[in-house]
């Protein structure tokens, strides 16, 4: 048995700057942190006493007996794209729901990767993870997907990660004190709106509006440098961050319709009346989770405001996807 253990994203700033349609063209950044809470893959070799080949165990459970059956499409693009040939058991849990705005599609797929290269006694850098899925996400399942998620899960962190015209990606770690970023993590506020949506669909409308939205994907990207320059000042207090939040935030509702709803932008108004300083939704749009900038002693009052909503006490994760369980020894067939 192996386990791979890979942290969901929370994307701060720049967001629509890493669809490749924008930055092959004009470059991108986005900054944001890998969060302690994740997404777990187990993954054995199956014995060969059962009418089926492969199960994978998720929100279904899918008994076959070739790749070519297997519905999930993450599981068949890997298994195809990875040549898998013996009989694998997957198993997936996750800490937070899927569909939800934090990278858990991507997060699924760096940890898959990430295990099944175990499997077959590879370590894989963090690199070749992030750009394996890339890969896998783009060209073999095809789905329309940006490239920050990917980079998150497999690296872990409070980076900014720049997308290069070429390509390339290059991530740099927020150099800030130990302090600054307990204080940032002591004004974060997630939670769960209660909606969730297939987040391709939503970027293929932000994608289909590039053209048309780039002043406000511009200021996003600008908005990057600002948000890097406030954390690294321990003289400005954390909820600057929050008001530029803010500022990111209308323009982003601005790159699609669909993006916002009446029951998110109903929220946003509650949490911003209790004394939030800023804060946005995550993801693609249309649903999952949001995120305030809260000062600490203005917490209780946004959570009563909130009181409806599920909310997610989070920290910042360093380590990106871990084999956290390595035991591949099993039973051997004659």
């Amino acid at each position: 048995m192996i386990i791979c253990r890979t942290p969901f994203r929370v994307s701060l700033f720049g967001g629509g700057t890493d669809y490749p349609a924008w930055f092959e063209k004009h470059g991108g950044a986005v900054l944001g942190f890998a969060m302690d809470k994740y997404c777990y893959i187990s993954a054995r070799r199956l014995p060969p006493f059962f009418e089926h080949k492969h199960r994978i165990v998720y929100s279904k459970v899918e008994n076959v007996k070739t790749i070519d059956e297997i519905q999930h499409p993450a599981v068949r693009g890997v298994f195809s794209d990875m040549k898998v040939e013996d009989g694998l058991e997957i198993h997936h849990d996750g800490d937070l729901p899927a569909r939800s705005g934090l990278g858990s599609s991507s997060s699924f797929t760096v940890g898959l990767y990430n295990v099944i290269s175990a499997l077959n006694g590879r370590i894989v850098s963090k690199k070749e993870l992030a750009s394996e899925a890339i890969r896998i996400e783009q060209k073999v399942i095809e789905e329309t997907v940006g490239i920050q998620d990917q980079i998150w899960a497999a690296y872990g962190g409070l980076n900014r990660i720049d997308f290069l015209p070429s390509g390339e990606f290059d991530v740099r770690p927020c150099i800030v004190s130990n302090e600054r970023r307990q204080e940032l993590q002591s004004h974060l506020l997630l939670v769960f709106t209660g909606l969730s949506r297939l987040a391709p669909v939503m970027a293929e409308k932000k994608i289909a509006n590039l053209s048309a939205r780039e002043s406000q994907l511009m200021a996003m990207r600008e908005m990057v440098d600002e948000a890097e320059a406030i954390l690294q000042d321990s003289g400005r207090p954390i909820r600057d961050l929050g008001t530029l939040l803010d500022q990111s935030w209308q323009l982003k509702r601005e790159l699609a319709d669909g993006l916002t709803t009446p029951l998110i932008d109903e929220i946003y108004a509650a949490a911003m009346g209790a004394g939030a300083s800023g804060g946005k939704l995550l993801g693609a749009g249309g649903g999952g989770f949001m995120l305030f900038i809260v000062e600490p002693d203005k917490q209780a009052t946004v959570r009563a405001a909130l009181k409806d909503l599920v909310a997610v006490k989070i920290a910042i994760d360093n380590v990106g996807s871990k084999i956290v369980v390595y035991e591949p020894s099993g039973l051997e067939y004659a």
